[in-house]
């Protein structure tokens, strides 16, 4: 079984580190870790050090660290555009995003959202709650680096994204182009754009492949917003060197 992952600022520079805070309490109180045992420190951008535990106190470790490494970003990275969805599905689509390796998400307030973010409080705590929700599945998934969860976009910034990208795939059902057949970079960022329940608008498929978008379909079934991007990423995970 792979180790544990805790997250933290930075990872200590000497030989030893005192994991507290909520990431401590978790690790001394939910998992009950002991002297003797294992786990791995991450600061979410790469860096990580795996650390014994000397003792257990109250609501903290203390530890002795004895490995660091640093894992790199993917020659190709992922970045999903994901339209606004309604209720706690939008968080399970940044989850399940997470557990399938995407490197960064960004919300779209998309023509047919039925949530809107609007500006103010509401929308920033939504934001938030997408972050957290990358933040707990990268360490679910044991993944050394959390991705990104940028501010949300318009179909106007969708597209200067798009242009910005190395290739971009909008995932629509009216499509006859199979994803596997777009070629595909090995460097540089891949945008995956997921649109609504409600769909994407003719006039926002019109404004993405102005800028250079590929409309491609995964297959015969059309599937839910909130679980499109994992499955394309598993797509893509194998149609390059990703997962090798």
């Amino acid at each position: 079984m792979t180790l544990p992952v805790f997250l933290v600022p930075a990872l200590p520079t000497g030989g030893t580190a005192v994991l507290d805070g909520p990431e401590g309490r978790h690790a001394a109180t939910v998992r009950r870790l002991r002297a003797g045992e294992e786990l791995v420190l991450s600061d979410g951008s790469g860096d990580q050090a795996r650390c014994v535990v000397e003792e257990a106190v109250k609501d903290a470790l203390r530890l002795r660290v004895v490995e660091r490494w640093t894992v790199p970003e993917p020659s190709v990275r992922v970045v999903v555009a994901q339209a606004l969805v309604k209720g706690d599905r939008g968080e399970l689509a940044v989850e399940l995003a997470t557990e399938a390796g995407v490197d960064g998400v960004v919300p779209w307030r998309a023509s047919r959202c039925v949530t809107k973010w609007e500006d103010g409080p509401r929308g920033a705590k939504a934001l938030e709650r997408w972050r957290g929700t990358a933040r707990e599945a990268a360490k679910q998934a044991r993944r050394a680096r959390v991705p990104s969860v940028a501010d949300p976009v318009t179909t106007s910034g969708l597209a200067s994204l798009v242009s910005s990208s190395t290739v971009a795939l909008v995932l629509h059902e009216s499509s006859s182009q199979p994803l596997g057949t777009v070629p595909l970079p090995t460097s540089g960022d891949v945008l995956l754009v997921v649109g609504p329940e409600g769909g994407i608008t003719d006039e926002e498929l019109s404004a993405l492949t102005a800028a250079g978008a590929h409309v491609v379909r995964l297959g015969p079934a059309v599937l839910r917003a909130s679980t499109a991007a994992a499955v394309a990423l598993g797509a893509l995970g194998v149609l390059t060197d990703r997962w090798r």
